[in-house]
Order: C-alpha cells, then structure tokens, then sequence
C-alpha cells in the first residue's frame, strides 16, 4: 500500500465525520443550532465552530501552512470556550462555509506533506509537539468523529433525528412506538438496578 493509498483512506475517514457533524445541522432553525442543551453549553453550531478552528490548526500551522483567515476566537487573548459557540453576528452559514473552507486548505496539506512529514503543535507541550501528518490525521479523525457523536445526540434532543449519515441511520429498523418501548424497558432497568 501506498502512502497515497494510506492518506485517501485517512481523508475517508476524516471526510465522513466532517459530513456527519455538518449534515446535523440541516433543517432546523438558528435558536436550535445554538442553543445549549447539556450543562457545558454545548451546542450544534459550537461544535462546528470548534471544529473549523482545530482542523484549521493541526492541518494548517502545525505543517507550516497558517490558515489565510483570522479566526479570532483561536487567540491566546479570547474569552474561555470562544471557539464553542456562535455570536449573534456569526451566521450558521458563514461557520458552516468557513469549515468548508478550512477543508480545502486542509486537502492541500494533505497533498503537500507526505504521511511521515513532520510537524509542529505549537500548544502541546514541547516533549511531544514533533508530529507526522499520519499522527494528526489519526488525532483529527478522532476528534472530529468524537464532537460527530456530540451532535447526533444533540440532534436526538432537539427533534428525535438521529443516524451515521443522511443515508444509514445505523440503527436497527423500528416504529417509533418499538423504541418507546425499549427506552421505557431501559430505563426500568436501570430503577430496579
């Protein structure tokens, strides 16, 4: 196998998890996309937003190639968790083009660097902060599959929607009356336990 081979199968895995997170976003309305549903105040269009500024880092200036764009809720000076939640004056839009095109620049260092390509993480500390791209893409892929599995559950709360992607649920076929059922079994369960 090529490192060719090995980046496209990395890119796959990374891509299917960039699609998962952007496509729980489809549909509903700006107050749903932001609003924080768990005690940390995490959100949709956060979870995004967050995303664009960590892949624009590892895949950006960690090989020398800084994202073109200010992305000021990433500087040293922001307020805590900037990054995990959207102003007023952000739209869902311009966060969601703005990951877009953070995997655009990303793809060029995917096609510039070879898998054993070394690196820099600026905010790691320094007994570790020489990578290669393949530990970054294995980092990222997690990552993003990690805040993916976020959403679907934000997703779930917010109007029952859930599954892998727009095209397999992953989920066992079933009325809506049979996961009732279950839920409710589960959760005697967990009472008698």
């Amino acid at each position: 196998m090529t490192d060719s081979d090995k980046t496209a199968d990395l890119l796959r895995y990374l891509q299917s998890a960039r699609s998962a997170l952007v496509w729980k976003l489809e549909g509903l309305s700006e107050y749903d996309l932001r609003r924080p549903l768990v005690p940390t105040g995490t959100n949709l269009l956060g979870l995004v937003k967050h995303m664009a500024g960590v892949e624009a880092g590892y895949l950006g200036a960690t090989f020398g190639r800084p994202f073109p764009e200010e992305l000021p809720w990433m500087d040293e000076d922001a307020e805590p968790n900037a990054d995990m939640w959207a102003t007023a004056e952000e739209s869902s839009t311009e966060i969601v083009d703005l990951y877009r095109r953070v995997w655009a620049h990303s793809q060029v260092t995917l096609e510039t660097v070879p898998l054993d390509g070394i690196g820099r993480v600026a905010w790691w500390s320094p007994d570790r902060n020489t990578v290669t791209l393949h530990l970054i893409l294995l980092h990222l892929i997690s990552e993003t599959h990690r805040h993916a599995g976020h959403a679907d559950i934000l997703r779930e709360l917010i109007d029952g929607a859930v599954g892998l992607r727009q095209d397999n649920d992953n989920l066992p076929p079933a009325t809506a009356e049979w996961w009732a059922g279950y839920r409710d079994r589960v959760e005697q369960v967990a009472r008698d336990a």
